[in-house]
């Protein structure tokens, strides 16, 4: 029986687990769920790759007091590849269970795909490693190390604190970091560029306390207007993102992102213009973007007539690969401070800062991969940017300069990761599953790889 019979067969085997998955509530903060549900879930991904060859799985705690499966299995011989395995097992909260079509912890199969938290980020990868290595059975023709993380989407970075200190426990020659996807259904791809990112919280104060607007408006200081003043700077009037000191003008050169693909994966309503002078690609994957995601003011419901003495907004600033997210955090709280009228006062700090990763794809492991690919879905691998951030690639990157890392996974924009009625389509986890065992096979093939 062929590869691809195996994984058919292995696929209702494959829903079974995924539906095991899906139910534990492992949302990695405590003020929401309880602790014991992550800890199930690294109980359950232990034990599933303990059966499968990984005889040393075992569970290592990181510096956020999460818990990663760290585990290995040895090829035929030692100096055959290492391939390391990644997914994570945590998943996001979700959020409004009002907007669920189907219960979110329960995998329900609807209009073809199956829905549930985690089926697709990163739950439904998992299970692809599971029956990628079930079908190859004791045919694996590399040597192999596994790490499943327990805090990926809190962003508290405890498997990026681990890895540096524990170095040779996961080196490899080859990385999968199966978390992100495909261009669209049935049509494969390699994600080699993320945005870095820059978090910052911007304050401003122009009076004591709150006035009367009829006694005192008109010469006393705004903050509230102040600060809209200061946000308008950052963005052109047609929604360019324009930073004193960031480039706004590259473009994209790998796979387009199509303009009513995008409109309809955005739910972009008829009528409204999309952003920028560039085409999604370039303003998705090549350009900077700052996006408002919260301000401090008086609610519409409850507000006084009075001015508004202090005001603040936090900030997201996406960033490109080579962009320094130091350089541009910078520059950002920079141009606020220099656009803030009438002599307010403005405090701003950086909350949080990611580097942007771009991929080598040049070597041995992105020609078997771009190969796998080919086979498994009928048509060419191609190359995306992504732009959300993964600081762990960097720490990869950084812990092992020889390796090759490539991005991949189940998700596509149907999915609606870290949304209400987050799914997975099943012909993906059974395509990745082929893709990633048929790259085992032709990767031992490709010669002694470079040292990581």
């Amino acid at each position: 029986m062929d590869l691809r019979s195996r994984i058919a067969g292995l696929m209702p085997q494959a829903r079974s687990e995924l539906a095991d998955l899906v139910a534990i509530k492992s949302v990695a903060d405590p003020r929401q769920f309880p602790i014991e549900e992550c800890e199930r879930a690294a109980a359950w991904v232990l034990g599933k790759f303990a059966e499968l060859g990984f005889a040393d799985a075992h569970l290592e705690e990181t510096a956020d007091g999460s818990r990663a499966v760290v585990g290995s299995r040895p090829g035929p011989t030692p100096d055959a590849p290492t391939v390391l395995l990644y997914a994570h097992y945590d998943v996001q909260p979700p959020l409004d269970d009002a907007a669920w079509r189907t219960p979110p912890f329960e995998l329900t199969e609807k209009d073809g795909r199956w829905f549930g938290r985690g089926t697709a980020d990163c739950k439904g990868n998992i299970v692809v490693h599971l029956a990628a290595l079930r079908a190859l059975g004791d045919d694996v023709p590399v040597n192999l190390k596994l790490v499943v993380e327990g805090s990926e989407e809190q962003g508290t970075g405890g498997l990026e604190a681990f890895v540096p200190d524990h170095a040779d426990l996961l080196r490899a020659d080859a990385i999968l970091v199966c978390d992100t996807g495909n261009a669209a259904v049935g049509h494969p791809a390699a994600t080699v560029s993320l945005r870095g990112m820059v978090n910052v919280v911007v304050t401003v104060e122009a009076l004591g306390t709150e006035l009367h607007s009829g006694m005192f408006g008109g010469p006393a200081p705004d903050a509230l207007a102040a600060l809209v003043a200061m946000l308008a700077s950052l963005r052109d009037s047609q929604g360019n993102t324009t930073i004193t000191g960031l480039d706004n003008t590259r473009t994209w050169s790998g796979q387009p992102y199509p303009t009513d693909q995008f409109r309809s994966d955005a739910s972009v309503p008829d009528g409204a213009s999309l952003l920028g002078d560039g085409t999604v690609s370039d303003m998705l994957w090549a350009r900077p973007a700052v996006t408002i995601l919260g301000i401090d003011c008086p609610p519409v419901v409850g507000s006084a007539a009075a001015i508004v003495p202090k005001a603040a907004a936090r900030l997201n600033l996406r960033i490109p690969p080579g962009t320094d997210p130091d350089q541009a955090g910078t520059s950002l709280i920079d141009q606020l401070r220099a656009t803030a009228p009438w002599g307010v006062h403005v405090t701003a700090e950086i909350e949080a800062v990611g580097a942007p990763f771009k991929a080598e794809t040049d070597g041995p492991a992105y020609t078997a991969m771009a190969a796998a690919m080919q086979e498994a879905y009928g048509t060419p691998m191609t190359s995306l940017g992504q732009g959300g951030s993964i600081p762990l690639c960097n720490v990869f990157a950084d812990t092992y300069p020889g390796a090759e890392l490539i991005l991949m996974g189940v998700e596509e924009p149907l999915a609606l990761i870290h949304a209400p009625n987050e799914s997975v389509h099943p012909s993906e986890i059974e395509n990745m599953a082929l893709t990633e065992a048929r790259f085992l096979q032709l990767y031992a093939t490709m010669g002694r790889p470079n040292q990581a």
